[in-house]
């Protein structure tokens, strides 16, 4: 059995945001010092997955909330733009790159996920060519900076789910979001046209 390790790089760095670390994390730490921190710790945020310029600091509002001391897993749930889906799809890779520092994903969870058989696997190409999950790794990396090395990720790809499949998934998900160390993501457009109207249309936060 191969242990080789498979990575899934920052495919939008450089178009949809920064690829440079330094520069990227300078923008990071602006959108938040901007924002207050008035729902934390949060259990669970809805963020935009715009390209930064659009949704920066936007999203800066719900990643304010986020507290790296009780986090321990992430769960990004992002809506699928390239492929079609009935289900929810999990990756293929062991690691998420970004321009700060990678991202881990938590296999002990994904083993349990998978074993479900309620999900299907995304290829490597799917991954890289999606950005709905991808727009949240700089946040989330630069919310946990100050744990980096002490959380998992756990993104989740998420199709066009019936109304009994949402309820199959929302009572899969249940279990984990009653643990107070899990955070959940939730990816959004909101719309395509209001993020520069951040002071009224924000991120909800739970």
């Amino acid at each position: 059995m191969s242990n080789r390790v498979v990575c899934r790089e920052a495919s939008h760095a450089g178009s949809w945001y920064t690829a440079s670390g330094p520069q990227l994390n300078a923008q990071l730490e602006g959108w938040l010092s901007q924002v207050q921190s008035t729902k934390r710790p949060a259990r669970a945020i809805i963020a935009p997955h715009a390209g930064y310029t659009y949704c920066g600091s936007c999203a800066a509002h719900a990643y304010k909330q986020v507290d790296p001391s009780i986090t321990r897993r992430i769960f990004i749930l992002g809506p699928s733009h390239h492929v079609p889906l009935s289900r929810c799809a999990l990756s293929s890779v062991d690691i998420y790159r970004t321009p700060l520092y990678d991202l881990r994903i938590d296999q002990k969870i994904y083993g349990e996920l998978w074993k479900t058989g309620m999900f299907e696997r995304m290829s490597l190409q799917t991954d890289e060519d999606e950005h709905s999950i991808e727009m949240h790794l700089p946040y989330t990396a630069k919310a946990m900076e100050s744990h980096k090395d002490e959380f998992t990720i756990i993104p989740v790809l998420v199709g066009a789910l019936s109304e009994s499949k949402e309820q199959e998934f929302g009572k899969l998900f249940s279990k984990y979001l009653a643990d107070p160390s899990n955070l959940f993501v939730v990816s959004s457009d909101f719309c395509h046209w209001g993020y520069e109207y951040y002071r009224t249309i924000r991120p909800c936060i739970f």
